[in-house]
Parts: C-alpha cells; structure tokens; sequence
C-alpha cells in the first residue's frame, strides 16, 4: 500500500486525459478557452495505462478518469476498456459533462464503469448557456436519463455560485425525490484561469442552511470513508444530497487521493503546484522501481491539508490555473 507522512493510505487515483473541453464554463476557464496543450505535451495512452498500472499494483483500488472532457479525447473508449482490465483494480469511474456522452453509456455499462459524475450547474437553459457558455443543456439531461436507465449510479456536480444558479438549488434537491442520484453541491475553486472573481458568502454552511429551510426535515446520513461531501438525505426520498466543502477544505484530513494532470505532472494535493512528472520520467527510461521509489518519495511530501499546500505554494500563480489543467 501507499501512505504518506500522515500515515494516509493512498488508494484513489484521480487521471485527467486532456485539458480541453466543449463547454467554457465561468468557473473553469476563460471565454476564449485556454492555450491547449499540443499533442506531443499529452500523456499517451501507453504512457497513461503503464503508469495506472504502476499505482494499481502499488495499492490504488480507485482510478476516476477527467479532464477538461473526457470525451473529448480521440479513442477514449478504447482506453478506457484497456485500462478497466487492469488486474486489482476494484472501480474504475469517469467525471463527464454529459455532452457528448448518452450514446457510449451501452459501451462504458459494458466494460463495467458503475458510477458517473457528471457536471450540472442548472436545470435551465438560459441560465446553463450563461454559465458554460455553450448550448447543450438537453444533452446533459440525455446522458443523465441513459446512465440511469442502464444502472449506471450518478452522483451530479453542481458548483454554487452567487447570481449565477442559486435559483437551481430546490429544483436539483427534488431531483431526488423520484430519482436514485446524489445531488453535490460544490463550493466555489479560484481554479478558472484568474478570469472570474469567486464569492465566499455560498461556503457550505450557508447552502446547507438554504436548504433546511425549505426542507425542514432534512437529515444527516453517515459519510463513507475518505468521503469528500457531507451527505444528507430527505425522508421519502429517493436520492440524496450531498454538499463539498471544496474551498473551505474540512475533508483533507482524510484525504486518500494523487492526482496526474495531463501533462503527466502528480500533483499530492489540488492546491499544490505538482512535485513529480512522470511522463518526462517515461520518456527518459525509468524504470517501474525508479518510478516507484520516486512517487513514494513525493507522497510522503504530501500536505497535511489544501490550506498548508496552498501556504506551501508561496505565491506562484498556480493556484489559479484553470481546473481543466489540473484535472477536475
């Protein structure tokens, strides 16, 4: 197993494939999109299930593929089935913003992907083309009707964001009442480039009190181990909520997680600036014990928590990178 100084045992992996994506949502990245990687700085798939590979057998059980979108990749579904045969690897899941999705959710129920995350920051059309910038709400609500029809579980990603979509709060809690998905509420990330001015004020004390107050009976529900969101659940219900102290940062204590952006940068922490890259190790011939004794090595650097990463950072502009370069 791998552990760090804390005494953590690391054992989800979180892989971005690409930086780029079809939507260009205000929390994420600027209007005009961002300077795209070129081919050649991405990590190729060889590349990519050699070292997932490496972290399985090291003891990661979890691997959550993101980007930027996913889907958005060339071939991605062939990796994704190379990669879901990966012996000791227990969960293999994808984060989504559901565009491009519904008709491969046949192909990922059948190499055995069991949940999605996929991105939903408003059940209205005007309010989604704002926020990302793009058309295609219909779409999302498509992949999110197929993934259920297949029995794929959804756990749907809402950031909050003040005069933006607090409007969208109640109507995406009812979407449990008749429907078996977790609702998460996010707080707000300075992940967006440096573009957008985030507000605290929707820290996830407030949002839980927004929603006791519409529904009084509302009630707290055990949290998994290493769990991120908070969860609560509404008697009668069938779905339940869940809201993410992302900014406020009260989970790290837990934290069991490495990220690999996708220029192959490990990052121990989202708040970090990135300690070790494997790709360039790749590609220079490192073997898999070199690799091994070096990513043990960065781990039992990892922070204690997303506050002292960020102290760590001493100023460098990497706290503000988009989420689509780091990995959402």
């Amino acid at each position: 197993m791998i552990t760090d100084s804390y005494g953590r045992i690391i054992n989800y992996l979180r892989l971005a494939v690409t930086d780029r994506c079809n939507l260009r949502c205000t929390y994420c990245m600027p209007q005009d999109g961002l300077d795209w990687l070129p081919r050649k700085e991405l990590m190729t798939y060889e590349e990519m299930l050699r070292i997932c590979s490496l972290f399985v057998k090291m003891g990661v059980e979890k691997i959550r593929i993101t980007g930027g979108e996913p889907f958005i990749r060339k071939d991605l579904m062939v990796f994704l089935e190379h990669l879901s045969a990966t012996s000791g690897l227990k969960e293999l899941t994808l984060t989504t913003n559901g565009l491009l999705t519904a008709p491969l959710v046949p192909e990922l129920k059948r190499i055995g992907i069991q949940s999605v995350n996929l991105s939903l920051d408003t059940l209205d059309e005007q309010r989604f083309r704002k926020i990302s910038r793009r058309d295609g709400l219909g779409q999302v609500i498509k992949t999110l009707e197929t993934l259920l029809a297949f029995g794929i579980a959804v756990k749907i990603n809402t950031v909050v964001m003040e005069d933006h979509n607090i409007e969208d709060i109640i109507p995406l809690v009812q979407l449990t009442k008749t429907q078996p998905v977790s609702v998460r509420f996010i707080e707000e990330m300075p992940f967006n480039g440096g573009t957008h001015t985030i507000s605290l004020k929707w820290d996830h004390q407030h949002i839980l009190q927004f929603i006791r107050e519409h529904f009084p009976d509302i009630q707290k529900t055990p949290d998994t181990p290493h769990a991120t969101s908070s969860n609560y659940h509404i008697p009668g219900y069938e779905g339940n909520i869940g809201i993410i102290a992302a900014y406020s940062r009260s989970f790290c204590g837990s934290c069991n997680r490495i990220r690999i952006t996708p220029t192959g940068i490990v990052r121990t922490c989202l708040y970090d600036a990135g300690k070790l890259n494997v790709k360039d190790l790749l590609r220079k011939g490192s073997t898999d014990e070199d690799l091994e004794i070096m990513i043990r090595a960065v781990l039992l650097k990892k922070p204690a928590d997303g506050w002292d990463a960020q102290r760590l950072l001493s100023g460098q502009k990497s706290a503000h990178q988009s989420m689509a370069t780091i990995g959402g």
